[in-house]
């Protein structure tokens, strides 16, 4: 079992840096162990995606579970798409008897964006009430207000945007998690940091750890920004012509991201960054030897 120590790399002023994977789709977990041996000793954290973007991939705790066992800490993500209440405190006991005490609480996209388009939705308790809800297992007791036999005691995560426009609804949300008990924020990708040191200015008022999301680009990506341009989402003008008019553009993006991590450590504008390479992590250890770290 992995030494927990997740908290006090937060709680040190380390900058720190976690990086975000995929359950495979399928039950064999060759392709997710082979990248987390290159990032071993590389990042702090690994984020365990709770079928991300909707799509059905293997359980997040059977995941976590294969993936600290190595050797690396996790960060175990929990979507409200497709549990109840019942069903996420009994997962939550469940990670925490396994040893995963590091939860990101998320609503999670609708089943429309992904693959089962036609699964039933639940959305029982959204990202806010998931937090309220495992302060209360903290306490000893379930949402009913039963007794509960051991009592966990979880590092609490949430996610923000900070280029969402207007901002203002995503600052309110963001308090409202900090209030439930979020003890840290991962952000989703931040390529503006100047819309990014804006939402810092706000976030600093408060005694959380801010992650900044650092998403490598590749052609595709930027075709798949410019067909759907999802609400909150941007990504600036000259870093869509660097990586489209690039002979190779997973290498630009690759680049580019480095640039990112590099200011966003040099400037302390946020307490670390949180690496998401869509399918192309084994890049990450190249985006941090590009940065300096």
């Amino acid at each position: 079992m992995v030494t927990q120590v997740f908290r006090e790399t937060l709680d040190s002023g380390k900058f720190v840096v976690t990086a975000n994977l995929d359950p495979p789709k399928g039950a064999d977990p060759a392709g997710l162990l082979a990248k987390v041996e290159s990032l071993k000793g590389k990042v702090d954290a690994v984020n365990i995606s709770d079928n991300s973007h909707a799509v059905m991939r293997m359980c997040p705790l059977a995941a976590c579970k294969l993936v600290q066992d190595k050797g690396v800490e996790i960060i175990l993500n929990m979507a409200c798409r497709d549990r109840n209440r019942l069903a996420l405190q009994s997962d939550l006991l469940g990670a925490f008897a396994l040893g995963l005490h590091n939860v990101l609480c998320i609503t999670g996209n609708h089943v429309t964006l992904g693959d089962h388009k036609d699964a039933k939705p639940v959305f029982d308790l959204d990202s806010v009430q998931l937090l309220q809800v495992v302060g209360i297992l903290s306490r000893g007791k379930d949402l009913s207000g039963h007794e509960l036999t051991g009592i966990p005691d979880f590092l609490l995560g949430a996610a923000v945007n900070p280029s969402a426009s207007p901002l203002d609804p995503q600052l309110i949300k963001f308090e409202k998690k900090v209030q439930a008990g979020a003890q840290f924020f991962q952000t989703q990708a931040a390529f503006d940091l100047e819309r990014f040191t804006n939402f810092m200015k706000h976030a600093r008022n408060f005694p959380v750890k801010v992650l900044a999301g650092v998403w490598v680009l590749t052609a595709d990506d930027i075709a798949s920004y410019e067909a759907h341009r999802l609400p909150g989402f941007y990504i600036p003008n000259d870093i869509v012509t660097r990586v489209k008019e690039a002979k190779d553009s997973l290498e630009q993006g690759i680049s580019i991201a480095a640039e990112l991590v590099k200011e966003i450590k040099d400037s302390k504008i946020a307490d670390g960054v949180h690496l998401m390479a869509m399918g192309k992590e084994d890049v990450i250890p190249e985006v941090l030897k590009a940065a300096g770290l």
